[in-house]
């Protein structure tokens, strides 16, 4: 760690204390509280987090005011723009981005591991075939530990890039054999000829009656949907993976406890929240009614797909989202849509109005990410598993960080007690 910069001075109870404070490569200072408890006995009090570094990272870095990601200091746009999701992976896991051997090799080690344990296949058929896709995700990823034995000694450096090698290529292929069993379709195997974002599309689409042939400007959205959501700095599921992974639990067991956290509704399932409330509101007519509902406080609605917990301003990722949602529906003629009319009125409103101006409640990435996935067959139980593979490169980077970081310890938040004072217990015949 950095040697510090500054001294931050509390002055409590007619105390006072010197704290360090270290300076970031880009961000605003931080104070270290680390021994704050030990010298003047008070915890600090920061609900959900959001004043609070966890964690030295060097993997990605977000500004919300300037609307600015990158990810090992290169501009999510540039990336999204010129590279691919398979080299972004490369550069999240080993901080720079690869030359033409090393990408190759990459690429051929995930390509050559995307099938699965037969065995696994036992798994799927005891869910209920009406099981939601991101249910069996979660048990299927954490059972992988079951199967994969060579890949879970967490202090050995070979098995952590093993374990990792095999997440990111089995994934896709676990996401679309839940979608293929919530549909009452059989298994399609990866090919090795394909892409990762192609072969994806084809283990979800492809059929044994007929052949699939994987539209390259689909692949290029999906791989866009998967980079723009590979990495997005200490969010609830990254978090949750740190957090299990502090434990000394296996790699496997980490990133399914991930997957169970992206699953909620205010995290990955926002573009499926996001679709759903477009397809609520059902034609263009309906819009002034649900926008005065968005502006009265008391209505308890809000617009998803608008604005970011993050980004003050822009979500740098939307601008590229909404290139390729063009591009998407451009391919497959579907303009007219009664949903996508909706979204682009919704999205002309929110781009003019003046409410929406000055709240900054721009169209984010769930807005575009929906509407794409919507537009090539995808039913909105799959966006979260989408989400799932994409972030997974981002959750082991975060996790291989974590397990090398000298000074990593095993999570324990404080809490602000505010139960009963000590008491007495009464016997149950005399309460």
């Amino acid at each position: 760690m950095a040697e510090p910069t500054d001294t931050a001075t509390l002055s409590l109870k007619g105390k006072s204390y010197d704290l360090p404070v270290f300076s970031p490569t880009l961000g605003p200072d931080v104070v270290d509280i680390r021994k704050l408890y030990d010298q003047a006995d008070v915890f600090t009090f920061d609900p959900g987090f959001t004043s609070t570094a966890a964690c030295e990272s060097a993997i990605t870095f977000i500004d919300g005011d300037k609307g600015e990601l990158l990810h090992r200091g290169y501009p999510i746009e540039q990336l999204a723009n010129k590279s691919t999701y398979i080299e972004m992976c490369y550069l999240l896991l080993y901080g720079e981005l690869p030359n033409a051997g090393q990408l190759s090799d990459f690429q051929q080690r995930v390509t050559h591991h995307t099938m699965v344990h037969e065995q696994l296949h036992n798994f799927f058929r005891g869910f209920r075939r009406d099981a939601h896709p991101m249910a069996t995700m979660v048990g299927v990823v954490g059972a992988m530990s079951a199967f994969y034995h060579d890949s879970l000694d967490i202090n050995d450096e070979w098995q952590r890039e093993v374990a990792a090698i095999r997440m990111i290529a089995k994934l896709p292929t676990i996401a679309a054999m839940a979608y293929k069993y919530s549909v009452g379709q059989p298994f399609v195997y990866p090919q090795n000829s394909l892409s990762y974002s192609g072969n994806f599309l084809n283990m979800c689409f492809a059929v044994p009656a007929e052949d699939y042939q994987v539209n390259p400007i689909l692949a290029k959205a999906m791989d866009r949907i998967m980079m723009l959501h590979a990495d997005h700095e200490q969010n609830a599921s990254t978090s949750t993976v740190r957090l299990a992974g502090s434990s000394g639990a296996n790699p496997f067991a980490c990133i399914a406890a991930g997957i169970a956290c992206l699953w909620g509704p205010a995290h990955g399932g926002a573009n499926q929240a996001c679709l759903e409330m477009l397809r609520a509101i059902g034609t263009v007519d309906r819009i002034p009614e649900y926008i005065a509902k968005a502006k009265d406080k008391t209505s308890g609605f809000r617009l998803m797909g608008f604005g970011h917990r993050v980004y003050k301003n822009f979500d740098p990722r939307a601008t590229v989202m909404k290139e390729s949602a063009d591009e998407v529906l451009d391919l497959l003629g579907i303009h007219n849509n009664p949903t996508l009319q909706v979204a682009k009125e919704l999205e002309r409103i929110a781009l003019s109005d003046d409410y929406f101006i000055s709240k900054k409640l721009y169209p984010n990435v769930d807005f575009y990410s929906g509407i794409i996935l919507d537009a090539m067959g995808f039913p909105t139980s799959m966006f979260t598993p989408i989400f799932a593979i994409s972030r997974t490169v981002g959750w082991i980077a975060q996790w291989k960080e974590m397990i090398a970081e000298k000074n990593q310890k095993i999570g324990r938040p404080r809490q602000l007690y505010v139960g009963e004072k000590h008491r007495d217990y009464i016997d149950v015949n005399h309460r």
